[in-house]
């Protein structure tokens, strides 16, 4: 029965009449719905003053913590491997010496032209010319050509470039041609060598 009237109310309830001086009178379900509806606005201006921006902070957090753990992580195992990286940095300096070592310097480019031309002479090779070029630089190193010309037989010429090739200072050989001699039955040679020094601060 009690039911039955609170559905009449309702369906009898017109807001026009509402007396807002008197609001405890009013029926209960009228008061159960406006506090429904108070309960429902705090929540809702509640999320958007105050949990909405939390929210986007905590996103936020959230991503900056697993950018934080994954740097960690790395570190982690970089510092994990600290002794095998300072083991390969004093391996690659020892490597980074050695080669150096075999790139002559100013002083001694001279000798390496002589070392050149004993190598011709040792070979049975004529030696006709030991041309050395203007330099050219690269961004670690000095390149410094080198043209050759030589005659002898074919034999020769490759215990030549054997002997080159042999030598403790890095010489390369490039663009060689071999052409046959007007005297006898010999062959000429003319060959380009390329040798490097390490490229100074200075430079």
């Amino acid at each position: 029965m009690a039911l039955a009237d609170t559905l009449e109310q309702i369906q009898n309830f017109d807001f026009n009449d509402v007396d807002w001086d008197k609001i405890g009178v009013w029926p209960a379900w009228v008061k159960a719905f406006l506090a429904l509806l108070l309960a429902v606005a705090i929540l809702a201006l509640t999320y958007f003053l105050f949990i909405k921006d939390l929210e986007v902070t905590y996103q936020s957090v959230v991503a900056k913590e697993a950018d934080l753990r994954r740097s960690f992580e790395s570190k982690s195992e970089q510092a994990a491997n600290l002794e095998a990286y300072r083991q390969q940095m004093v391996e690659l300096d020892q490597s980074l010496g050695a080669l150096v070592k075999q790139l002559p310097s100013d002083t001694e480019v001279p000798g390496l032209l002589e070392d050149i031309d004993e190598k011709g002479a040792s070979s049975g090779l004529a030696i006709g010319r030991i041309q050395l070029e203007p330099e050219v630089a690269a961004e670690f190193y000095i390149e410094l050509p080198i043209q050759i010309a030589v005659k002898g037989s074919y034999h020769d010429f490759g215990a030549f470039v054997s002997g080159i090739s042999s030598m403790p200072r890095i010489v390369t050989l490039h663009n060689y041609h071999i052409l046959p001699s007007k005297e006898g039955n010999m062959l000429e040679m003319n060959i380009s060598a390329k040798t490097y020094r390490y490229k100074s601060q200075g430079e």
